[in-house]
């Protein structure tokens, strides 16, 4: 291995040494259970009180798994508990309309996860008749369920020895043990899950693999790890050699695309024109306003007179700029609000005008909800 620098761009040689003495699966049997024994154990004494760890139900566990998905506990939870309140069975969720289930994740994001989990449900009743396969290979073939998901459910549910890895798994081992391998490299994430299934618990997989995630969650933290009161503090490579900032190694970043929306609000009496957005895009899926998309921030005055779609419209007001940050994508979008107007192409159609009552219902942009929220359309 070749460690980076640290801080001090100075070369760990010591840390260096210390690795390549050993190879990269040399734990022995008792080392691994010694590290499977202490995760089990702190996490025994130190996990918070969450519902989806309160039952063994694969759907349940499936659920909290999805939503969870580039989503903070805190986020979650209210989703969580909204969705087993209203859709409380893989039956009922199968048979809810998209709309509601986007409604229910309105807000959460990437609302591809909303339709695959709605997929999903669909396929696990009329394939499965409503029972989830109950291994981690089977699991994966399921929409929307990759490595990870069918590992955490495997594990919890069913109790199979397969180990779950995401980013809060890197963070851990790699500092423990060491580890400089790049994890923005597919052929790491292998090398992990080797490693994590070798120190795993065979006995108590659930609670292995939730105690791993939530020592990378709540002590082994991104920034600030909490090394003073950590039980590894003697072990971790990390720890004795300062190499925190350093470890995990991650070198590829995503290139940020940045988009500016302009948004024609149409007002009809107290309705307002609305389409569902149908393209392959971000929301799609959701209800949105007529839009003009442009790669640099435009005048306004004659953003309109430029498109040929739009039909002739008397300005009424123009909002602020709202800020909406995704993982890969940066938007901007200010609302302008006009009377009656219409398109001139066929998809004129494709809008309504809806009253505040039915716009309530209707799953939206968190972008767009606000803007509704602050102009006093909805509460």
């Amino acid at each position: 291995m070749v460690f980076q620098k640290n801080k001090n761009d100075e070369f760990q040689h010591s840390v260096v040494k210390q690795l390549n003495q050993k190879s990269e699966f040399d734990l022995t049997v008792a080392e691994s259970r010694k590290f499977s024994q202490k995760i089990i154990s702190w996490y025994g004494e130190n996990k918070r009180n969450l519902p989806w760890r309160n039952t063994k139900d694969p759907y349940k566990i499936w659920l909290s798994e999805i939503i969870l998905q580039q989503t903070r506990v805190r986020q979650g939870l209210p989703y969580y508990l909204k969705f087993v309140k209203q859709l409380p069975t893989v039956f009922s969720l199968a048979k809810a309309k998209e709309q509601e289930v986007l409604s229910l994740w309105q807000g959460l994001g990437y609302y591809t996860r909303a339709r695959n989990l709605h997929q999903c449900a669909k396929d696990v009743v009329e394939k499965f008749q409503g029972v989830f396969p109950n291994n981690f290979n089977d699991l994966q073939r399921l929409r929307g369920i990759g490595s990870y998901t069918a590992a955490a459910i495997a594990s919890i549910s069913f109790r199979e020895p397969v180990a779950v890895v995401d980013g809060n798994v890197f963070r851990v081992l790699s500092r423990i043990f060491g580890i400089d391998k790049d994890i923005s490299q597919s052929k790491t994430k292998d090398f992990f899950f080797a490693l994590a299934n070798e120190l795993m618990s065979k006995e108590q997989p659930d609670e292995f693999n939730q105690g791993v995630m939530e020592f990378g969650a709540t002590h082994c933290l991104p920034k600030n790890p909490l090394c003073r009161e950590c039980i590894f503090s003697k072990q971790c490579i990390a720890n004795k050699h300062d190499l925190q900032t350093v470890l995990p190694v991650k070198s590829k970043k995503q290139k940020i695309r940045k988009r500016y929306f302009y948004y024609f609000v149409s007002h009809k009496s107290k309705k307002i024109w609305m389409k569902k957005r149908t393209e392959k895009d971000i929301w799609r899926g959701l209800f949105d306003f007529y839009l003009i998309e442009t790669t640099k921030p435009v005048n306004i005055d004659k953003l309109g007179e430029k498109d040929e779609n739009l039909g002739k419209y008397k300005l009424i007001a123009v909002s602020k700029t709202y800020k909406h940050i995704l993982s890969h994508q940066h938007l901007k979008a200010r609302f302008i609000s006009v009377k009656t107007v219409k398109l001139k192409r066929k998809f004129n159609n494709d809008f309504k005008y809806y009253t505040p009552t039915e716009i309530k219902k209707l799953p939206k942009p968190v972008l767009v909800l606000q803007y509704l929220r602050d102009e006093g359309i909805l509460d």
